[in-house]
């Protein structure tokens, strides 16, 4: 029969509490949580749930504005070890000054690479980052009484988070317009400065913008805004196309955040953690973010704008070991590659597909946009259906209709090789192939490989087959798939149905109905 959810020893500790804090429903009903009571069951489902999920052990993640770089095994022992991962946030500091000493050498280390004067790792996501970094900007106007400075200035081609952090911050948001390069309209950002001159706050810039191109005229944008009285944000999201080259402070920033689960290998996806500290200049210094039990952060400092004094402190040991161990040499050489990787797939499909965006010399930095939009109305293909048969192709998509609807964004890293990059290059042009297909009329313009991607198991063995191509070319669309195949466990999903209609794949409601 049913139990009422508790153990006795539960019972012993529940007798002391009030009734009404007493649960009386049960918990963890659902039969997944009492289907497997052997370590080798529980091992297995876990494995099945793995097998489901395509990583970076399949092939490379070549998502824009994200960074999926390899996240070396070596660089993630430490946080295994009970010595970091059993600490309280709190800890004593004299119990912990191996701690410390790593915590202290990684602040180091950020300032050496941003080239600023001092860093605050309490930030625990780069859009925390953003609002300790605007509340820190606050602080140092209302210091020197000029609290009425609330005006930010941000470019169109900013990530979505930057004015949602600035108007949590308290701040007017005015948008700088972007040329057709993609980088900032300068003469734009000049009248608008000089327009809010007196309220103005600062800018937030993302560099290389995500567009994916430098800004040619970083360090004059950064003049203006000097010039007029603000202060200049950095957003390193983009920091993969800094590290070892060029700087923040160089560029003329004042302040930035560092997306540590980007740029310095801490893994990252499905919801996190991440780590998004900030670095400043010496007159910002004293206004880090303070803590309420450890001492941390400047003697004029804003309040915490997290729980704990360093954040997740112990992935931060993920950082601290991919710097130490590539070295300056290293670390500047991953740029590099970084660089000249998207620079390479960018070559490659050039021909073939529309770049939405590069520098003045045709370059880009260290990811670049593709647009589909122009198929949109001539034979209804929608970017999502280019995503879609990436899959069948045994390739995680690159970031969809961000930051412009109808393109994707693509960001291979440093981490992988020119055969991975070659097998991208192949499945795309194989892409356009039907793409061509499908406008030469060979193809239907419904029923299609790309419509009907992913191809799942289920389908491919099924005894009925509707569709006017092969099995062969839904499943294995080029010679390489045969041997690195990977099986989307779920077909195309209508995405507009699922949000309007929920599905819940709990147990039937029949089985919540109480037995009288």
């Amino acid at each position: 029969g049913k139990s009422n959810g508790q153990s006795p020893d539960t019972k012993n500790v529940t007798s002391s509490l009030q009734n009404n804090l007493l649960r009386e429903d049960d918990f963890l009903s659902h039969p997944i949580f009492n289907l497997y009571h052997s370590e080798s069951e529980m091992m297995r489902y876990i494995k099945r749930l793995e097998n489901k999920d395509l990583s970076l052990t399949t092939s490379m993640i070549p998502l824009g504005s994200c960074t999926m770089k390899l996240n070396a095994a070596t660089e993630l022992f430490p946080i295994t070890w009970p010595e970091f991962s059993a600490m309280h946030p709190f800890v004593p500091k004299d119990q912990v000054k191996g701690y410390y000493e790593i915590l202290t050498e990684l602040e180091k280390d950020l300032c050496e690479i941003t080239r600023f004067d001092a860093c605050s790792l309490q930030p625990n996501s780069g859009a925390q980052g953003e609002f300790a970094g605007l509340m820190v900007i606050r602080a140092y106007h209302i210091d020197k009484g000029d609290s009425h400075r609330k005006v930010v200035l941000i470019p169109a081609s900013a990530h979505g988070t930057n004015p949602a952090s600035a108007v949590m911050a308290g701040m007017k948001v005015v948008v700088i317009k972007n040329d057709a390069l993609g980088i900032i309209d300068i003469e734009d950002l000049k009248n608008k400065a000089q327009l809010h001159k007196n309220d103005l706050s600062c800018l937030m810039v993302t560099y290389p913008s995500t567009y994916g191109v430098y800004e040619e005229a970083i360090t004059e944008i950064c003049n203006i805004i000097h010039e007029n009285g603000g202060l200049v944000y950095m957003d390193g999201a983009n920091m993969n196309a800094q590290v070892g080259l060029t700087s923040p402070a160089k560029i003329g920033a004042d302040v930035c955040h560092l997306n540590l689960h980007k740029t310095f290998a801490i893994p990252h996806g499905g919801g996190g953690p991440g780590m998004g500290p900030i670095c400043v200049n010496e007159k910002l210094k004293p206004f880090l973010p303070k803590h309420s039990f450890v001492e941390t952060g400047g003697e004029k400092g804003i309040n915490s704008v997290n729980s704990a004094p360093f954040g997740s402190a112990s992935i931060l040991l993920i950082s601290y070991a991919y710097i130490k161990m590539l070295g300056a040499d290293g670390c500047t050489n991953a740029t590099k590659f970084a660089i000249l990787n998207a620079n390479y797939l960018k070559a490659c499909l050039e021909k073939q597909y529309d770049v939405l965006y590069s520098g003045e010399y045709g370059k880009v930095a260290h990811e670049f946009i593709i647009d589909f939009r122009k198929w949109k109305n001539s034979i209804h293909l929608e970017v999502e259906d280019i995503a879609k048969r990436l899959m069948d192709y045994a390739f995680h998509a690159p970031t969809v209709s961000f930051p412009v609807a109808g393109t994707l964004m693509i960001e291979p890293t440093e981490s992988e090789s020119k055969e991975e990059l070659d097998r991208f290059v192949e499945a795309m042009l194989s892409i356009r192939a039907e793409i061509e297909e499908i406008e030469n009329g060979k193809a239907d313009q419904v029923n299609n490989v790309l419509k009907n991607a992913p191809h799942i198991l289920n389908d491919i063995t099924s005894d009925s087959w509707s569709h006017p191509y092969t099995r062969e070319k839904a499943a294995f669309p080029a010679p390489y798939v045969r041997d690195r195949k990977f099986w989307p466990s779920v077909a195309r999903i209508n995405n507009t149905y699922g949000d309007r209609n929920l599905i819940c794949v709990c147990p039937p409601i029949e089985d919540y109905v109480d037995v009288e």
